[in-house]
């Protein structure tokens, strides 16, 4: 069996030191999984630094274990980041889940044109708090020591000021005629996807973000829902960054 990961502030821990975890974290291991005196789990910080070791005591509301060795998840050479526009359900938040369960480092909400979800002021703290305490939740799932930062929605006019900065910036569009395979990726730096809503992007919204430096990109011969599309074309990119990585 996996052994369970939890999330909680680190503050230079080393071998030997013993840890406990409380709070809301604490009270789920103890009450809620019920992690028992013995039993191995993880404990990360969410930025890359985790812990790992047998519980030696537990409580109603924590659990305390000693720190059997110090985890390290390096900075990676290529740093993703998606674009996903809002969309209606729960869509948004199984595009956040699964984006994160397979690396993303960061994720960037958008107000599309088309998107038929719209967060208006008094939303928005609400709405951004569900998509980060998805991003947590799915970090602990996959077993991973780095949450993705869930950044405030962006319009489009911030994410054309972001596209240049960018060491690779690609638009998942159903009409472009470029697969990876023709593009000459990066080894390192900043990769972005953009990812439309349900309704599609805009004609006006591709030039736009070509105009600033983007690449139109197809990933696939059918049209895929925008809970599906950037975790497939982030799939792709890591397979061919892999690809390059070895080949240099």
């Amino acid at each position: 069996m996996t052994e369970a990961l939890f999330l909680s502030d680190l503050h230079a821990p080393q071998v030997g030191d013993t840890f406990t975890l409380d709070g809301d974290e604490g009270r789920h291991a103890a009450a809620v999984r019920r992690i028992r005196v013995g039993e191995t789990i993880t404990v990360a910080d969410g930025a890359g630094t985790g812990i790992r070791g047998p519980v030696v005591s537990t409580d109603k509301a924590s659990v305390t274990l000693e720190v059997a060795e110090v985890l390290t998840a390096g900075i990676p050479p290529i740093r993703y980041h998606a674009v996903q526009a809002l969309a209606k359900g729960d869509r948004s938040e199984l595009a956040v889940e699964m984006l994160t369960e397979i690396g993303v480092d960061r994720i960037i909400p958008w107000q599309s044109s088309r998107s038929v979800v719209k967060w208006t002021h008094d939303r928005q703290e609400r709405q951004l708090g569900r998509w980060r305490t998805t991003a947590r939740e799915a970090t602990k799932q996959s077993r991973r020591l780095r949450v993705p930062i869930v950044t405030a929605a962006m319009p489009t006019s911030e994410l054309l000021e972001l596209i240049p900065s960018m060491a690779s910036a690609f638009v998942l569009h159903e009409t472009a005629e470029m697969t990876l395979r023709r593009f000459d990726l990066p080894t390192q730096g900043d990769v972005l996807i953009i990812i439309g809503p349900e309704g599609g992007l805009t004609d006006q919204e591709v030039a736009d973000f070509v105009a600033a430096g983007a690449h139109p990109l197809l990933i696939s011969d059918g049209v895929l829902r925008t809970s599906t599309a950037g975790v497939v074309a982030l799939a792709q990119l890591q397979a061919f960054q892999h690809r390059v990585s070895k080949a240099k």
